[in-house]
């Protein structure tokens, strides 16, 4: 991919998704913590905001980090050493990317995630909501697996695929996995010299994939294989994928300038990709609303509880709906808001009392949005 097309793929994304690995933040043979390297990639991501693009950032680092602080030998670990090294290595991890982004005035945020609360629905949608609420506030969140309870994610997990997932969660156009390698290539150019570098892959075949290796860098658990995994995540969700080699200063800068790279392409935008997620869905309830409701639907807004007439169904927060009109047509489906015994209670009421009727602060909006489908579209 050339310079042009690299900076027209990262100047096009409102959102972008930068993945850092472990061996990135602590070298694996010193153990000691790139600061420096850390502070010129807070200066990239500083500079996208600038450019009005929203920035999350997942990284690895935890249980090296917690491993270096507390002196713990070479080799494997136990189960409950790796668990210990993650709580300790956090603490040091966030700190880290809260001084880096405070010298830009940008604020960082602790999302700590499990692969399992990107597939559950409603941890999924509470994810989503937390992430929107910290861009809109303007941090930074800085993601990193739950390595302290996730036992199989330690054991069999990467931060490639949770970046790609934490993406398609965001909503992310553009997602970077900053690595030790420059992107895929048709053989390992460690040990095969005319092994040459893919720039473009437009989709996984077998072919692509016989070319991933193992594992790369010591101490870092993402080889080439988690990071193809990953890119079928974020290509089938509509989101760019770049992989690039990180250990060089100002690693996103370099990308738009055309570094060397492998970018894995979409088939589908992002928001075409959701609603087909949507309507593959089954209806586990209806909501029936008034005229007023469809025209703000069809303009592209949320559902709002005052413009609902009736609830049928038992569904909970996260299930689809079928939304009809007052002749009974369907004329959307989207994700619920609320669970059907709590939409029933706000059904026909204004947003700023739903709080006084279910006695807690509630969303603004039955469905949002972004997780309806009109019929027809």
């Amino acid at each position: 991919m050339d310079a042009v097309t690299s900076a027209s793929t990262l100047a096009s994304a409102k959102l972008v998704v930068v993945k850092v690995g472990s061996a990135l933040l602590v070298d694996p043979i010193t153990g000691d913590f790139q600061s420096t390297w850390l502070d010129a990639l807070a200066d990239d991501a500083a500079a996208l905001r600038m450019d009005g693009k929203a920035v999350v950032i997942v990284s690895s680092g935890a249980i090296a980090m917690g491993r270096a602080e507390m002196g713990l030998a070479a080799g494997a670990l136990s189960l409950e050493q790796t668990q210990a090294a993650a709580a300790i290595g956090q603490t040091r991890l966030v700190g880290a990317w809260g001084a880096a982004f405070a010298r830009h005035d940008l604020r960082a945020a602790q999302v700590l995630l499990t692969l399992e609360d990107t597939q559950n629905r409603r941890r999924y949608l509470n994810g989503r909501s937390t992430l929107a609420a910290l861009l809109a506030m303007g941090a930074i969140p800085v993601v990193n697996e739950n390595d302290t309870v996730a036992t199989d994610e330690i054991r069999y997990g990467d931060n490639d695929r949770l970046a790609a997932r934490v993406a398609l969660m965001a909503g992310a156009e553009a997602l970077v996995l900053l690595s030790d390698v420059d992107g895929l290539y048709s053989g390992d150019p460690r040990q095969e010299k005319g092994a040459q570098h893919i720039a473009d892959v437009h989709s996984i075949t077998p072919e692509i994939e016989a070319m991933a290796g193992g594992t790369g860098t010591s101490g870092a658990k993402g080889g080439m294989k988690t990071k193809l995994q990953a890119a079928k995540i974020a290509m089938q969700g509509g989101c760019a994928m770049a992989v690039m080699k990180g250990n060089v200063m100002n690693p996103l800068a370099g990308l738009i300038q055309g570094a060397r790279a492998t970018w894995f392409h979409p088939t589908i935008q992002t928001a075409a990709a959701r609603k087909q997620w949507i309507a593959g869905m089954k209806s586990r309830g209806s909501i029936a609303v008034d005229d007023g409701a469809v025209a703000a639907l069809r303009r592209g807004k949320s559902l709002l509880p005052a413009g609902i007439r009736e609830v049928q169904g038992d569904f909970q927060r996260g299930d689809p709906v079928t939304v009809t009109d007052a002749k009974g047509h369907t004329v959307a489906m989207g994700l619920a808001g609320y669970k059907a015994a709590e939409a029933r209670q706000i059904q026909g009421q204004r947003s700023d009392a739903i709080a006084g009727i279910l006695g807690y602060p509630g969303r603004a909006a039955m469905l949002h949005a972004d997780d309806i489908l009109i019929w027809g579209t």
